[in-house]
């Protein structure tokens, strides 16, 4: 017995069994006692191979996300006592503290603002419902938090090599903020009968809830294991760019002789086109000065470039370079950038164009083919722009401004 518990590919084998038969019906009580038998402790690092093994041998992200829930209550106990965060959730302004600081207010959120008006007798109190409805309403940052995890986490997660973890994760995270919306807007619902309503706000609690510890317990512990100093300070870098849903975050550096950087110096070049010529320095203003974002995809389908300017239309960190770019959208809409790669690879298009209302802005995102002088496809460039000032002019105007 010790032999096989100590086999490190039949512990993975067993845990995909556990999963599947999750998946066929099996009650979670009954798995969890097979899972005890059988195990003394469980890496987070093994489950992501399990899940990743899952999805590789057919089954759908979305089936594994729905086992979800369900396999890290199994895994609980056991990834609480091998892997609870160490030192970085301690150190001020580093990405791991500051995931850690963002799920505490997510926490207090949730048990001072939302889970006491979970009941009828609660919600007799004249003000519960406007309270629960701005609780409900703090919860919407938690965007915020997700999109750290989307473009700063899971592109080096990728980068190593684990690849399950973060297609589920980013799934349900999306499953959770239309979750929100939605029970945001039953709050604010006269007709809408007060036991639904707190079962929906109860199930999107816990869900969250769920997600504070797979992200702690899970995330943080395989990231721990894989990246180095320099991606931590790469992901601190990306994190001011996307914003905090917490105040007062500190500035963190590596402390010397940690860092594990390597720096080289390098001339200005000059980048000689058939048109002209630019150094780095001229063409990298030159394309952040342009009203809209670039982002170019190679043949490959790795992120290679974007642009950088002040008004962009999405979140786009640095961390995404070498991404591939199927990994840089979620799982419900990537079907749809799979095949407009497709589609310019064949040659069956040259560009694809979409528009959509986010708040105030108007965001034109249109898609073209690259290809060189012989047809050869290079790649595609992504260009986003808000387009709703640009909708307003009418009639000419030929003289300037004062």
């Amino acid at each position: 017995m010790s032999e096989f518990i100590n086999n490190s590919e039949m512990r993975q084998k067993t845990i995909k069994d556990i999963i599947r038969q999750l998946h066929e019906g099996k009650t979670a009580e009954e798995v969890k006692s097979q899972f005890e038998k059988v195990f003394h402790g469980v890496s987070a690092s093994e489950i992501s191979k399990a899940e990743g093994a899952l999805i590789a041998e057919g089954l759908p992200v979305e089936e594994v996300q729905k086992l979800c829930d369900v396999h890290a209550a199994v895994f609980k106990g056991t990834i609480e006592e091998i892997h609870q965060p160490e030192e970085p959730a301690l150190i001020p302004g580093h990405p791991v503290q500051v995931l850690v600081r963002e799920n505490k207010k997510i926490s207090h959120i949730l048990e001072k603002d939302v889970r006491p008006f979970l009941s009828l007798k609660a919600l007799e109190n004249p003000n519960a419902m406007d309270q629960l409805k701005a609780g409900i309403d703090q919860l919407k940052d938690i965007s915020i938090h997700y999109k750290k995890k989307e473009n700063l986490y899971f592109p080096y997660m990728e980068k190593y090599g684990v690849t399950a973890p973060p297609k589920v994760m980013w799934g349900v995270d999306d499953e959770i903020k239309v979750q929100i919306k939605e029970v945001a807007a039953l709050t604010a619902s006269q007709s809408v009968p007060k036991e639904t309503l707190i079962e929906k706000v109860q199930d999107i609690a816990d869900k969250i809830q769920e997600m504070i510890f797979k992200e702690e317990n899970i995330m943080v512990p395989m990231m721990m294991e894989n990246l180095t100093m320099e991606d931590w300070k790469t992901i601190a870098e990306g994190s001011g760019e996307i914003g905090y849903m917490i105040e007062h975050v500190a500035q963190w550096e590596p402390e010397a002789g940690e860092e594990e950087l390597t720096c080289v110096k390098t001339e200005e070049g000059i980048i000689k086109l058939p048109s002209g010529e630019l150094n780095t320095e001229e063409l990298t203003a030159l394309l952040n000065t342009l009203p809209f974002d670039i982002t170019f995809v190679d043949e490959k389908d790795e992120v290679r470039y974007f642009s950088e300017g002040k008004d962009r239309a999405f979140p786009r960190t640095r961390t995404i370079l070498g991404r591939n770019v199927s990994n840089c959208h979620p799982p419900a809409s990537v079907h749809i950038v799979e095949k407009i790669v497709e589609d310019f690879k064949s040659g069956r298009k040259d560009e694809e164009d979409f528009w959509i209302r986010m708040g105030s802005k108007y965001i034109l995102i249109r898609y073209y083919a690259v290809r060189n002088e012989a047809g050869k496809y290079l790649g595609v460039a992504e260009v986003t722009q808000d387009i709703d000032e640009i909708q307003k002019i009418t009639g000419e105007k030929r003289l300037m401004t004062e």
